[in-house]
């Protein structure tokens, strides 16, 4: 009767673990999604650039510099694939944009041109779907971060650890490319576990 006992609780205990790994592997999703619906937004707003870029020339030729600047800017931000490339990119594709918003105050015609106006409406939304975003990535980010401490301190003994990311070199750049874009944007941004 008392071995019964003991191999229940063992049993119970192993469920328990099992289960704190399951959902730590869940929140590790969840944030991998996050930050797919990062680069979703990214993406959507690559695609917006050269329509912008299409209906300001018609206003604006001789602004030819700061219209290369954007596309050039786009095609960077495009073809980036290292993360520190690509945060370099990013951010000078918001500066740009940036500029070329100041630049259109110049041109009351393009202000009132209707494909310019749903243009900017769209890049606008864009723009708020992609700091809802990160605002998700960073809720999922800190949770796991939580949780992976949370557990390896208190349960889990050495040989059976949760990998906290195989390649955490490579997430946390990600972590700090994101928050360079939401700094670069004007937003706040919190990456648990950069410290």
């Amino acid at each position: 009767m008392p071995l019964l006992i003991v191999v229940g609780i063992i049993v119970l205990i192993v469920i328990w673990i099992i289960s704190l790994y399951n959902g730590l592997v869940r929140l590790r999703n969840r944030r991998e999604n996050a930050f797919a619906d990062i680069d979703v937004q990214l993406r959507q707003r690559h695609d917006l650039v050269p329509q912008l870029v299409e209906t300001v020339k018609g206003y604006a030729s001789h602004e030819k510099e700061l219209l290369l600047k954007v596309t050039e800017a786009r095609t960077a931000a495009m073809s980036a694939t290292a993360i520190d490339d690509k945060i370099v990119a990013e951010q000078q594709l918001t500066a740009a944009l940036q500029g070329l918003k100041v630049q259109v105050e110049a041109y009351p015609d393009l202000k009132a041109n209707q494909n310019f106006l749903q243009l900017q409406e769209e890049l606008s939304d864009i723009e708020n779907k992609l700091a809802a975003s990160r605002r998700f990535f960073h809720k999922d980010a800190a949770k796991l971060t939580r949780s992976e401490s949370a557990l390896l301190a208190a349960v889990l003994p050495a040989p059976t650890r949760f990998r906290v990311d195989a390649p955490s070199n490579y997430v946390r750049r990600r972590q700090a490319w994101i928050m360079r874009q939401m700094t670069a944007l004007g937003g706040t941004a919190y990456v648990s576990g950069l410290d």
